[in-house]
């Protein structure tokens, strides 16, 4: 069998001030052709479909495209996305004639031009392959379902958890596709569209109303007929014409079980809608305190508001400002990204004392840059890290910053390793020293879990905010819950 195999992956937040390019993608790995074989044997969805192939000793002549994958950032420019399009329409076409496709993308990615960036390359394939070559995909649960992808997409299977398990994700939408091409099953898909956003409270789907709504999907997936259920919560930052919630079912060539279970779905969501708005965010001044007071650490503060996994720059100034103005007596750690000051501090060198204004240059209008003043500890020039999943990260030069009891790492770019204990360990920092540390994430605590004693989610403004009703919203449909 002759399997075509792509991954494009970028999750856009409509109301960052940045945007992406070509580097974002650069930075976790852009791979070409057999390099993609080498660099993602066990790694993201490519991963999954790998593992499966080995297990089931099927004879598969891959012929790899692209991997591009450059996790939340801004709006994608108009001119990366043609040259990502290029690349894939160019390679499908020295690829033919295929069995089949493999795509791996992400669901809420936007560009300049184009709302549903997904939607377009899935035409832009169809046009290439016709329309009797499975095209199977595997989406991130955080995407946006639009017309266009359910058209173009033999299938579209989402992740089961979050925080995300994309191996896992890549081994389902493996064993679907297998049975397609093995003719055991003939899919039927049907979707439907759920007016609402909901912060990223309630993301986790390990508790809460999240939890029962992808509990159900699981549920679904054990009845007779029944080749997948992804329920698709979409991230709270995109701004497009199709935006909201979804869910699409999967079964064996039965349409109408398809149609019901999707409403189902639907239905349980929409119950829930009250629940997913319920918020147990604290005050970034009480939030502060309630750390400094915590019998024993270490307290993740989740910033919530600069979650550079959702797409914010990461250099948000709102609970540095009350680490500062409280004078905590424990240790802290801290990432700002901020390239002019890991410059000044890298020219003051290790030892030398500064004074500079970090953080809020990207994000300013949630956020302004802080003055601090305090001693380089320490200096990196670069370390690249194979993460989880995710395959290589680039880290960047950054800086260690002494400010009394805070310990502020410096970044010149924005990294997925933002939120591994590396980004201090690597400076020479032991994270069992600290009693708080502040993430840039609202949900993905995990990397720290053999130290977290505690986690308080801090109600902080910026670009990725709980509070979805301070944005500006232009193009989603209305009306939609629960801003009207």
């Amino acid at each position: 069998m002759r399997i075509a195999i792509a991954e494009i992956a970028q999750e856009t937040d409509s109301f960052s001030p940045m945007v992406a390019d070509i580097h974002d993608f650069e930075a976790f790995g852009l791979y070409y052709g057999a390099e993609i074989l080498e660099k993602m044997r066990n790694v993201g969805p490519l991963g999954g479909l790998f593992q499966v192939a080995d297990e089931q000793q099927q004879s598969i002549e891959w012929l790899p495209i692209i991997r591009a994958w450059a996790g939340a950032g801004g709006t994608i420019t108009a001119e990366t996305l043609d040259y990502l399009t290029e690349r894939l329409v160019t390679g499908l076409k020295a690829a033919l004639p295929l069995d089949a496709v493999f795509l791996a993308l992400h669901g809420a990615a936007a560009s300049e031009k184009i709302d549903d960036v997904e939607g377009h390359l899935l035409s832009a394939v169809r046009e290439i392959v016709g329309n009797q070559i499975p095209v199977i995909v595997n989406l991130d649960h955080h995407a946006n379902i639009t017309q266009r992808m359910v058209q173009h997409a033999s299938v579209l299977i989402g992740h089961e958890t979050q925080p995300h398990d994309t191996v896992d994700s890549g081994r389902k939408t493996a064993r679907v596709l297998f049975s397609v091409l093995e003719g055991k099953a003939q899919p039927s898909i049907a979707w439907q569209k759920i007016p609402m956003i909901t912060p990223q409270d309630h993301f986790l789907t390990a508790q809460g109303p999240m939890k029962e709504w992808f509990d159900l999907a699981r549920e679904m997936e054990h009845r007779p007929g029944v080749l997948d259920v992804s329920p698709y919560p979409m991230q709270p930052w995109l701004d497009v014409e199709e935006g909201g919630w979804a869910v699409v079912v999967h079964t064996d060539n039965d349409p109408e079980l398809a149609k019901s279970l999707a409403a189902e779905s639907a239905a349980k969501a929409w119950s829930l809608r009250d629940r997913f708005w319920a918020s147990s965010r604290v005050a970034p001044a009480d939030a502060v305190r309630e750390a400094v007071v915590a019998e024993r650490g270490l307290i993740i503060l989740s910033d919530t508001g600069d979650s550079v996994y959702g797409g914010a720059p990461g250099d948000s100034t709102v609970i540095l400002r009350e680490l500062l103005a409280q004078q905590i007596p424990c240790v802290a750690l801290l990432p700002v990204v901020d390239v002019a000051a890991v410059e000044a501090a890298m020219s003051a060198g290790v030892g030398g004392q500064v004074s500079l204004e970090i953080g809020g240059h990207i994000d300013a209008v949630f956020s302004q840059p802080v003055r601090v003043a305090g001693r380089v500890a320490a200096v990196s020039k670069g370390v690249t890290l194979e993460l989880p999943d995710r395959g290589a990260c680039d880290l960047g030069r950054t800086a260690l910053l002494e400010v009394g009891q805070l310990r502020i790492v410096l970044l010149e770019q924005r990294t997925f390793a933002i939120n591994h204990p590396t980004l201090y360990t690597h400076l020479g920092l032991d994270i069992a020293d600290a009693k708080m540390v502040v993430l840039k994430t609202a949900s993905n605590f995990q990397f720290f879990n053999r130290w977290r004693t505690g986690l308080i989610r801090v109600d902080s403004q910026g670009m990725t905010q709980s509070d979805l009703k301070a944005f500006d919203w232009k193009r989603i449909p209305r009306p939609m819950y629960p801003l009207d």
